[in-house]
């Protein structure tokens, strides 16, 4: 039987990313697949642009905002046997639903594209492909997929207003290695270009050096608030 995938999009104040984001993906959506767009309270009228789609095989849901709450609440509602994160932000190629449903492993990760040209970019894609290839440790912006019922052993993601992706990044390394399809993803590059490339990279990087060495979440979220 083939697998099916329940690809779950955690939203807040995305809606003019929505249309174009859940026509792609439903596009390209299986027998018994389905997308959960799960909003956060978004003040832009996100949740009602998304439903005014009419698209039957994406459902629209309401949580609390925080993208760990949010995906927790995609992933209970969910009916795939995987499941994949995607950020509003980001996009999924064709082959990576494919990807998905071939992976041996119980959890994967994709590489990673931004939206933007330039020499700056490139770079720093290359150095986050590096990074998360050599420690497996990605982010949630390389659509995260785990197996569903993987996911519910572990509880889901950490109930954290910060960090939930390499949290669960590391629940996931300690039961085995990870797919790592040659497929790239797209996110965003509206982050680099709002505070600056070098900037928002020593950002990433002294979030993840502080969490790394036993910062709370809570506490980095404070002194570096998530933007969505």
């Amino acid at each position: 039987m083939t697998p099916t995938l329940s690809v779950v999009v955690p939203a807040l104040d995305e809606a003019p990313r929505v249309g174009p984001l859940l026509r792609a993906l439903d596009a390209d959506l299986g027998p018994g697949d389905e997308v959960l767009l799960v909003d956060g309270g978004s003040r832009d009228g996100t949740a009602d642009r998304a439903r005014a789609l009419g698209l039957p095989r994406v459902r629209v849901l309401e949580a609390p905002r925080g993208r760990a709450r949010q995906m927790n609440a995609g992933a209970a509602a969910a009916r795939g046997d995987w499941l994949v994160f995607l950020h509003a932000d980001g996009g999924l190629p064709r082959a990576a639903l494919g990807a998905v449903r071939a992976a041996a492993e119980e959890w994967g990760y994709f590489a990673l594209r931004l939206d933007a040209p330039g020499l700056a970019f490139r770079a720093v894609e290359a150095g986050i492909n590096l990074r998360s290839r050599a420690f497996d440790t990605p982010s949630g912006d390389q659509a995260l997929f785990v197996q569903r019922a993987t996911f519910e052993a572990l509880g889901g993601y950490p109930d954290v207003p910060l960090m939930e992706d390499l949290l669960l990044v590391d629940a996931l390394r300690a039961r085995g290695a990870p797919s790592r399809p040659a497929v790239r993803v797209t996110t965003s590059a509206r982050r680099w270009r709002a505070r600056g490339v070098a900037r928002t990279v020593a950002r990433m990087w002294a979030l993840r050096a502080a969490f790394r060495l036993g910062a709370a979440p809570a506490r980095l979220a404070a002194r570096y608030p998530p933007s969505r």
